[in-house]
């Protein structure tokens, strides 16, 4: 007789086709364990009615929503349809932040096992903290398990301290070879790069955070050189300013509304690839992952969370002090002048997502965490 799978929900703010970092992860969960569990997925809508549906053959429910503000869904309908959906489920595992997800638990009258994957503090929005820090402590006093994908994640962290004892890592993962075999054949690297320059990549969304006006400002110190700058977000425009008050425009390149075929491609086709981020919102950067799946080295910044421990210093590519300009620069010249160095670093920091940052590793030690979850709560049934 076969053994009963685990029934598991998985809530998020967002889920595919939605996409940012954590609905990434969320749905890598939600396929990756969808063999071995029955799994469900819980999220809002960006905005309008209540909506049931498969994706990739994963039941995803998506909340009524009225609205956003300060980044969070506004949505009545969300409680209702956790505290259905919970019922019967052997594991609950939220993403946080989200404060919503925080409070709805708190009034689901739920009691079985809970679990939460810390992604990242709330840096910026302090005073927004006053009013959801208790109830994000109230939550995280009665949850199970802490999952989190670096040892810096947990260090870093300037909420995590009382709960250290329910923390677990387990690093984030890419199936290296699967994600490379779809790129396409030529990138805008390619198409728009000049011959014989050395070329710099960076992805992601133009927020404050992410320090690419640091960026910038060390291009500006590195000869023969081009930046691409794939992504989109409120800066866009006064980066493009700056990048043309500097004289740069024609060695900075500023790209948006690429497949993932075309992303791929540009982290093939890049020599470097840079990470400036300059707080720890930035958490992890799952794109030094798939930049090292290419075998491309990566600068990135000594944030107090768990950048600097997937990109390692000396071994896979160069770490700087975040902020600090003429360190980035100095970092972006080292590597545009030593190309048995990119390649170094490069075929090291290929091999470190092989083996340490594996999408079957990820999947094997989350599925053994939730299977002690569960067995903890049949005992506490039983008892």
């Amino acid at each position: 007789m076969s053994e009963k799978k685990l029934s598991i929900l998985q809530i998020n703010k967002l889920y595919a086709p939605d996409i940012g970092g954590v609905e990434r992860v969320a749905q890598q969960i939600a396929e990756g364990l969808a063999g071995q569990t029955q799994m469900q997925v819980l999220v809002c809508q960006k905005k309008g009615e209540r909506k049931e549906e498969k994706v990739n053959g994963i039941p995803v429910t998506r909340s009524k929503t009225l609205g956003t503000k300060f980044s969070m869904p506004i949505s009545f309908g969300f409680f209702r349809d956790l505290r259905r959906l919970c019922k019967g489920q052997d594991v609950l595992l939220f993403h946080m932040p989200f404060p919503l997800g925080d409070l709805a638990w708190l009034f689901s009258g739920y009691r079985g096992k809970t679990a939460v994957w810390w992604h990242a503090d709330v840096v910026r929005q302090k005073k927004l903290m006053f009013f959801y820090r208790p109830i994000m402590n109230a939550f995280l006093r009665r949850v199970d398990r802490i999952f989190v994908a670096t040892q810096g994640h947990i260090e870093g962290s300037a909420y995590l301290g009382p709960y250290r004892e329910k923390c677990r890592v387990v690093p984030f993962g890419l199936n290296v070879e699967e994600y490379k075999k779809d790129a396409a054949k030529t990138s805008p690297l390619e198409e728009q790069g000049q011959e014989g320059t050395v070329k710099f990549l960076f992805v992601g969304r133009l927020v404050y955070y992410k320090g690419v006006d640091v960026l910038l400002s060390a291009f500006e110190k590195v000869p023969n050189a081009e930046l691409f700058i794939v992504g989109g977000g409120p800066l866009r425009e006064e980066l493009e300013a700056e990048a043309e008050r500097m004289g740069k425009a024609g060695a900075v390149h500023f790209l948006s509304g690429l497949s993932d075929a075309q992303l791929k491609a540009c982290y093939r086709d890049c020599d470097v690839f840079v990470l400036p981020s300059v707080a720890r919102s930035e958490a992890f950067g799952l794109v030094q992952l798939e930049a090292m799946a290419f075998g491309r080295p990566v600068i990135n910044t000594n944030l107090p969370s768990g950048v600097p421990y997937v990109s390692l210093h000396g071994k896979t590519g160069i770490t700087v002090p975040p902020e600090d300009a003429q360190a980035l620069a100095d970092a972006m010249r080292t590597l545009a002048e030593d190309a048995g160095l990119r390649e170094r670093y490069g075929k090291a920091g290929y091999e470190r997502v092989c083996t340490e940052f594996s999408e079957r590793h990820m999947m094997k030690l989350l599925m053994e965490q939730m299977r002690q979850l569960a067995g903890e709560e049949a005992t506490e049934r039983a008892e």
